[in-house]
């Protein structure tokens, strides 16, 4: 990629550190979907050791990448997201990977294909990853920033997305012990 080419890209993805999430930190301030980012990609570089079977530098790029697309939308829960907000995303995020030079585009094309299929353990691992890491963050964050239904959805979000490891299932355990001590502490 060229110098000109890369600023020009760097400049659209900056917008993630400026675009707020849902959720909030330990201080109170909004998470941006940067922070995030970065988060998912230190998790997945932290448990490379309990898959020797998948390439965990694709799973770190999935965690980079995937959230590329609300530099252009903004962040939207996915508890409120629509499948017209998912196809704008999409669309939005199409037309700048295309402006990309013609490598960086197919690589990038080639892992949001496989992160949307959802067939390769690289692809599972990083979803599951974009899940826990959502739900590690709600745990971290004060009571006063959850939204109502998330009492409950922070008890069950991303069971679907664990079974298939044993090491992912338990860490979903340990989240989850987190939550219930956390809705625990609430009402004492």
């Amino acid at each position: 990629m060229q110098p000109r080419e890369l600023l020009d890209a760097l400049q659209i993805a900056e917008r993630l550190k400026e675009t707020t999430r849902h959720c909030y930190g330990a201080n109170g301030r909004q998470e941006s979907v940067a922070e995030h980012s970065w988060l998912m990609s230190l998790m997945a570089f932290l448990i490379k050791d309990e898959f020797p079977e998948a390439d965990m530098h694709k799973v770190i790029e999935m965690c980079i990448i995937h959230d590329l697309g609300e530099a252009f939308t903004g962040d939207i829960p996915t508890f409120c997201k629509t499948e017209k907000d998912d196809i704008k995303e999409e669309t939005l995020l199409l037309q700048w990977v295309h402006s990309l030079p013609k490598n960086q585009a197919e690589e990038m094309l080639s892992l949001y294909h496989e992160m949307k299929q959802q067939q390769t353990i690289e692809s599972k691992i990083y979803k599951a990853i974009d899940s826990l890491e959502a739900l590690i963050q709600h745990n971290i964050s004060d009571l006063s920033t959850w939204s109502s239904n998330e009492y409950e959805l922070n008890k069950t979000y991303a069971d679907d997305r664990v079974g298939f490891s044993a090491h992912l299932t338990q860490l979903r355990q340990e989240i989850r012990k987190d939550t219930l001590e956390k809705l625990q502490q609430e009402k004492r």
